[in-house]
């Protein structure tokens, strides 16, 4: 009976990795496609029903612990459930940030042409993907090698963050645009993040190893 129980833990925990990624995706195709209604359709759509996922998925983990006493494995995986929920509906808290920025920006001139946000943001999503995907498949291997990936998000952000003070220095009617890409770039930093926090959490409940501010012991 346990088991049925996880398993259901993990369906519904993949639902909600579904939905905080179609979020994050959407949030970045609605500022490339400069699309209004996508970007409100984030905010007012997706991100309550991401909010009423997150409180069933955490009465799921709570009743399933005090209903069976699971241990070892069994305790590991449905905390790890329950802490990686409150990483997903965070993740769909900074994707609405984005689409904040971007409802904002697509209303306005370009300041420049938008090649490095997109490719942070597929790298972001790669990363959120994956980290799901090692949490349903108890793989360590897939989740070291995301933990990796985060210094990647990382250059591109800092590169972002160069080439807009430059633009911002050179012309000052950009600020507030540029402010904005910025704070997008940032959100996505968070959301890489949060994908790099599943994983050390994988890692923890498959191998019972803390990565954490350790990445020399992945």
């Amino acid at each position: 009976m346990i088991d049925e129980k996880i398993n259901e833990i993990k369906k519904k925990l993949i639902e909600e990795g579904t939905l905080s990624e179609t979020m994050l995706k959407e949030s970045i195709k609605g500022l490339t496609d400069r699309n209004k209604d996508l970007l409100n359709k984030v905010m007012n759509i997706y991100e309550p029903e991401l909010n009423g996922s997150e409180i069933e998925l955490d009465q799921l983990c709570i009743s399933t612990i005090a209903l069976y006493q699971p241990e070892a494995v069994n305790l590991r995986t449905i905390l790890m459930a329950y802490k990686i929920n409150s990483d997903l509906e965070r993740i769909g808290d900074l994707s609405v940030n984005i689409s904040e920025s971007a409802l904002y920006l697509i209303e306005r001139p370009p300041v420049k042409p938008l090649i490095d946000i997109p490719k942070m943001a597929e790298e972001t999503a790669s990363m959120l993907q994956n980290a799901l995907n090692s949490f349903i498949n108890r793989d360590a291997k897939l989740a070291k090698e995301v933990c990796e990936r985060d210094d990647i998000v990382d250059g591109l952000k800092d590169q972002i963050l160069r080439e807009l003070i430059t633009y911002m220095s050179s012309d000052p009617s950009t600020i507030d645009r540029s402010i904005h890409l910025i704070r997008i770039s940032r959100n996505l930093e968070r959301i890489a993040d949060l994908s790099t926090n599943i994983s050390e959490d994988v890692i923890f409940m498959v191998e019972g190893k803390v990565v954490k501010h350790n990445k020399k012991d992945l």
